[in-house]
């Protein structure tokens, strides 16, 4: 009897660890996976980035998700705070408050496939976020079976470059996150040196690399339209992208957030480029 009387309390005391009721988000991926684990109800505070689902939109800031206001988030009482991996200074703060955390490794398929694992182990939601994970898992390799005999179109994936010119430029390389995607939706990554995940390249390189499909996310969840993001590339016709119409703009979200939308990110790339037809 007393035996019971000590664990009942301690499995009841586990149980709360494991369904904490106030959790704070303090990056997009992290957030988007609460809310489709059926966590969003818990979920008391966001990062000014996190816009996805819209219910996130109204929930309270507590900074960027390079800087999260330790204070901010303290004043919001969670039991449960997430955080990026090497986030020293602010692990340090929320473990110097008590303040519970997990801190996950984003950045590639593979560390996607495990935060979410991470994130349902910390709210109770295990079993539900194995299986989350291994569907998405079987979605991709699916769409990337699709396309294993396709013909691939080289795939310029433009990052970053100075609002309204062609400077600046920054390219996903294959390492990348967007990289890993390129491959599953029936694209060939026109950069091909992995040395440098984010290289600055040059317009005359970018002419040399003979890209059949450029696709401009540059502005990613700017609002801007996608036909002002093609307006610089439509007067440089010395590209063989420009020349064939495949210049793309794409601003959406959905590709700079690794997490459960990652199948429609897939998509989107794949309908950009099923309306290229490459003549070589």
């Amino acid at each position: 009897m007393v035996a019971a009387r000590v664990w009942l309390p301690l499995a009841a005391s586990i149980c709360a660890l494991a369904q904490p009721a106030r959790i704070v988000s303090t990056f997009p991926s992290a957030t988007e996976t609460l809310f489709a684990l059926g966590a969003g109800d818990r979920v008391v505070g966001v990062s000014n980035y996190c816009r996805y689902p819209p219910a996130a939109i109204a929930l309270p800031k507590v900074g960027s998700y390079t800087r999260p206001d330790p204070e901010r988030i303290a004043l919001l009482r969670p039991d449960l705070v997430i955080i990026q991996k090497h986030s020293g200074a602010l692990a340090d703060r929320l473990a110097a408050l008590n303040i519970r955390r997990i801190e996950i490794q984003i950045g590639s398929l593979a560390d996607l496939e495990l935060m979410i694992r991470e994130i349902g182990a910390a709210i109770g939601s295990r079993e539900k976020a194995e299986k989350f994970a291994a569907d998405l898992h079987s979605q991709l390799e699916s769409m990337r079976g699709a396309n294993r005999n396709a013909r691939k179109p080289k795939v310029l994936m433009v990052v970053g470059r100075t609002p309204g010119l062609l400077t600046n430029i920054i390219a996903a390389g294959p390492s990348t996150f967007l990289g890993e995607l390129l491959p599953i939706a029936g694209g060939v990554n026109a950069v091909t040196d992995g040395a440098i995940a984010y290289p600055h390249i040059s317009i005359e390189a970018i002419a040399r690399m003979d890209a059949d499909v450029i696709l401009d996310m540059s502005m990613m969840g700017s609002g801007v339209e996608e036909a002002r993001l093609r307006e610089p590339w439509m007067q440089r016709p010395e590209l063989t992208a420009v020349r064939g119409g495949a210049v793309f703009g794409v601003p959406s979200e959905t590709l700079v957030t690794p997490g459960p939308r990652v199948v429609d990110a897939v998509r989107l790339i794949q309908s950009r480029l099923a309306q290229v037809n490459i003549a070589r």
